[in-house]
């Protein structure tokens, strides 16, 4: 039997199997009614995990709030307890046995049988049984011994293939998100796949990233949860703060309860209890920072999970900054097409029209004498005109940023009228006159941008206009606006 019970714990490489596998075998191994398995935490005086056989709810429920001192877990019943049989181990670490000769079903007056559970050198947990009838004996002790010593190398083997398992996920979600951040997202839905891997991988309630804030606090700008995440988004962490202090050094935040610890100051702590706060590093700066809180009464992180944690957020980071840099290359290589593009126009297309203009222009003087070919002219000399300040205008729009809002004065009129061109089905045609970036001021810019939206609503809402034509320009007087269309009638707005 106990050949047979070794041979059974040490079969599975699923380590909560393995722990039950444990409880049975070894309750069956000595003919007890029923038994737990203790599993300590490493960390502090708890239990982490409770396996048993032949309890009821009730003694589970007792046996789980026991506390988990040297002397490991004690049975519901135990020596500790009311009816006696129980905890086998002293306070110093070492076996003991407690036997009463009994026959009583009840198992008022039966033994407690127990012995610790080593992996290597460390107490993983104790593995308790009780109600045999007519008590326990050194030899039941013996096998129970044998047993853990073999349980303990089947646990450590499955500690490994599970630490190994959890590792190879968390490789693959860095994976993941490196792939996804470097073919080309958006820093929105960059930062967001980083919060819902983490969140997956971790098992937690929430995935938030923060970043610093001009003030010098951190700010939650994403977050991924099961739930409406509107809540958390625009919470802040104020400046001086000892979590903050403590990230943009560098190191890592580890909390056990979210809802108590001082160092929280957020309003949404309250909701979470375990939680890991990783710094998002690249280069010796702080980019941001990943939160991970789990719910109220969950279990808490381990070592392991914080180790793994950590290194997904240093490889996130890295994967953040080199999609950055990606979307840097891209918009210089836009920009230096546009560049190029508005250089062709200005060295071939505008000299071309200016040129041809002049010859007009010429032949024009030289032909004074027909009044029809010298309207002809003229109309032809005043389109090339046109032409040419539209292609400037071109010009100009090619080099500001696509993405951005203009901050020259000409920039936020093209806006304007780029902006009515979508509603009117065309786009209205502009030219400038003068040094109109440099030479408007703030408050004249506002207003005539003001009269440019009136005018263009106005003609928006207007039947049989098929073109528009706005001149801006700026004189000794200061700024002025003049816009034209062709409808019937043509109307004309000026400013001022």
């Amino acid at each position: 039997m106990l050949l047979e019970a070794v041979l059974g714990v040490g079969t599975d490489l699923e380590l909560r199997a393995t722990l039950q596998h444990l409880v049975d075998s070894a309750a069956e191994l000595v003919g007890a009614r029923r038994g737990a398995l203790g599993v300590l935490d490493p960390e502090r005086p708890r239990l982490t995990g409770l396996f048993t056989t032949g309890m009821t709810e009730e003694e589970r429920t007792r046996a789980a709030r026991l506390p988990a001192g040297p002397d490991g877990l004690t049975l519901p019943g135990g020596p500790t307890g009311p009816d006696g049989p129980g905890g086998p181990t002293g306070s110093d670490g070492t076996d003991s046995t407690d036997s009463t000769d009994s026959t009583d079903s009840t198992d008022s007056t039966d033994s407690g049988l127990g012995v610790p559970i080593r992996v290597h050198t460390q107490v993983f947990g104790n593995l308790h049984l009780g109600g045999k009838p007519g008590g326990f004996t050194e030899e039941d002790l013996a096998l129970l011994r044998v047993l853990a010593a073999q349980a303990g190398i089947a646990i450590g083997n499955a500690r490994l293939y599970e630490t190994a398992r959890q590792r190879e996920r968390w490789i693959e979600g860095a994976a993941a998100v490196t792939t996804a951040l470097l073919t080309g997202e958006s820093a929105e839905d960059a930062l967001m796949t980083v919060a819902e891997q983490a969140r997956i991988l971790a098992d937690a309630a929430a995935g938030v990233i923060l970043q610093p804030t001009p003030e010098g606090g951190m700010e939650i700008v994403t977050a991924s949860t099961t739930e409406d995440p509107g809540d958390l988004v625009g919470t802040t962490i104020r400046p001086g703060s000892a979590v903050l202090v403590q990230l943009l050094g560098g190191e890592p935040v580890f909390i056990e309860d979210s809802s108590t610890d001082p160092r929280m100051t957020t309003p949404v702590r309250s909701r979470f209890g375990p939680s890991m706060m990783l710094p998002l590093r690249s280069g010796g700066k702080l980019i941001g920072t990943l939160a991970l809180p789990r719910r109220r009464d969950a279990e808490p992180y381990s070592a392991v999970d914080r180790l793994l944690a950590s290194q997904f957020a240093s490889q996130a980071a890295l994967a953040l900054v080199l999609a950055d840099a990606r979307h840097d290359r891209e918009r210089l290589a836009v920009f230096e097409d546009r560049d190029r593009i508005a250089r062709d126009l200005h060295d071939l297309v505008v000299q071309r029209l200016f040129a041809t203009e002049m010859m007009l222009e010429s032949t024009r003087r030289r032909a004074e004498g027909s009044s029809e070919e010298d309207e002809l002219l003229g109309r032809a000399v005043d389109e090339l005109d046109s032409t040419i300040q539209e292609v400037r205008t071109a010009i100009f729009a090619l080099q500001q940023p696509p993405a951005e809002a203009p901050a020259t004065f000409r920039g936020r009129v093209l806006r304007e009228t780029g902006g009515a061109g979508v509603l009117l089905g065309f786009q209205p045609s502009v030219r400038f006159a003068g040094a109109v970036d440099t030479l408007v001021d703030e408050p004249e810019a506002r207003k005539l941008l003001g009269a440019l939206r009136g005018a263009l609503a106005a003609a928006h809402r207007r039947s049989g206009i098929g073109r528009i034509q706005v001149d801006v320009g700026v004189g000794e007087e200061g700024a002025w606006l003049r816009v034209e269309d062709d409808g019937t009638p043509p109307t004309t707005v000026t400013w001022p």
